[in-house]
């Protein structure tokens, strides 16, 4: 299915202008950067490169496409015949997935002619904006459950397509599983779940309702148990599922209280090995607030699709070098207030002290960036000549992630909205 009209109008008539004018032709060097960390965030996280890249082989204008351009008259003859052969031709470079990027950085560099490159803008920006919105959050969110698993369950408080985009980001972010199978089909992501209220009520019974689960699911099962009256619930679990049982699920009430309550009641029964699994509405601090109490897992929904307040990243693609007169590249910018940019192409890595720690973001523009000895590059090449050779794996960008992430000063860590982690330093 192609996905050249996944794009905004005013990408194909500013081809179709250039085009008229030559300037089509010309060299160029886009750029997708932030120029700050929305919500007073320490760090952002890079998700959405494998989609992007994924995207761009199906970015065709086909029959249906061009005639859809023809019918409602959105650019010339011209244009439409130059459309029907396009080709992208140039070079991609970027951050990996899982890398981390902060104001500045150079996350997506596309070398291409104007024409090329110019009407990629729009869907990049869409795919990046939002994986790694759901990345950054998710992050915050593994960050503060430590080394207890959390679930990504945020399907049915989104689109159906951005649910699977959604689990995928999480999933680079650290999250163990989703309950999205579209997202365990499309990207081998692990899925779980087992019932909800509904499968309660149906039954007469709550007793029968587990009854009907364990039977069907096995011990190992996890039974939700606050439909009616949560303790009576949780001694109905222990009777039905008896020591082998798997787990319980609370979906309400003071998290943390029904937790120890809940804890005390399972071990008083000698569960000791069963599981206690949270969600209602999960958020980065209600999951650090959570952390003292018995929680064994976390199961996170609307926050999590929803980027926990900040939806969208802020990315920008723009133009920052095209061919002069004399062949060579000039850079580019825009003086707009708050909305400036810095021109040239650039390139970067990130300066480490001798301990391994971070402490800039070390920006090239039109240069390479001076490595003392200890840093590391960060951008890779993903496209060359129109052809993919980014070959990582989305288990590539959770170990690369982590660590990212412990290259972090401590600082880096805290919830509170504060400054970025590490300052972007500029060099050419």
């Amino acid at each position: 299915m192609s996905t050249a009209l996944l794009t905004d109008h005013y990408e194909l008539t500013m081809l179709q202008a250039t085009l008229a004018d030559g300037t089509a032709d010309r060299r160029c060097v886009f750029e997708v950067f932030g120029r700050r960390l929305n919500g007073g965030r320490r760090f952002g996280v890079v998700a959405g490169t494998g989609r992007v890249l994924d995207t761009l082989a199906h970015f065709r204008f086909g029959d249906d496409e061009i005639d859809f351009l023809r019918r409602h008259e959105i650019v010339d003859a011209a244009t439409c015949d130059w459309l029907a052969d396009y080709r992208f031709t140039g070079d991609i470079w970027g951050y990996p997935e899982g890398e981390l990027w902060f104001p500045g950085s150079p996350v997506l560099r596309v070398d291409a002619t104007f024409g090329e490159g110019v009407i990629l803008e729009t869907v990049i920006l869409s795919i990046l904006n939002h994986d790694s919105a759901i990345a950054s959050a998710a992050a915050r969110m593994t960050m503060a459950a430590g080394d207890r698993p959390c679930i990504e369950m945020g399907t049915r408080r989104t689109h159906e397509e951005s649910a699977v985009a959604a689990a995928r980001a999480a999933y680079i972010a650290g999250f163990a599983a989703t309950s999205n199978l579209e997202a365990g089909r499309r990207h081998a992501i692990p899925t779980a779940g087992t019932a909800a209220h509904a499968f309660t009520l149906v039954h007469d019974t709550e007793r029968d309702a587990f009854a009907s689960q364990v039977a069907s699911l096995g011990h190992d099962t996890t039974l939700l148990v606050d439909t009616y009256d949560t303790s009576q619930g949780v001694a109905t679990a222990i009777e039905v599922g008896g020591r082998e049982l798997g787990g319980v699920r609370l979906d309400s009430g003071d998290l943390g209280d029904v937790a120890r309550a809940t804890r005390a009641q399972l071990d008083a029964a000698g569960n000791t090995d069963t599981r206690i699994t949270v969600t209602s509405d999960l958020d980065e601090y209600a999951i650090a607030a959570l952390a003292a109490d018995p929680v064994d897992g976390y199961g996170v929904g609307t926050s999590l699709v929803t980027g926990s307040g900040v939806p969208t990243v802020g990315f920008v693609y723009k133009l920052v070098s095209r061919e002069g007169a004399d062949g060579t590249l000039v850079g580019v910018a825009k003086k707009s207030k708050d909305k400036a940019s810095v021109g040239g192409r650039k390139t970067a890595l990130r300066r480490l002290s001798s301990r391994g720690v971070a402490e800039a973001e070390v920006v090239g523009v039109d240069v390479r960036p001076r490595d003392d000895g200890d840093d590391r590059e960060l951008m890779v090449p993903l496209v060359e000549g129109g052809q993919r050779v980014d070959t990582s794996t989305l288990q590539d960008a959770r170990e690369r992630l982590q660590a990212s992430l412990r290259e972090l000063p401590a600082a880096a860590r805290r919830l509170s909205k504060g400054d970025p982690a590490i300052p972007t330093v500029y060099e050419d």
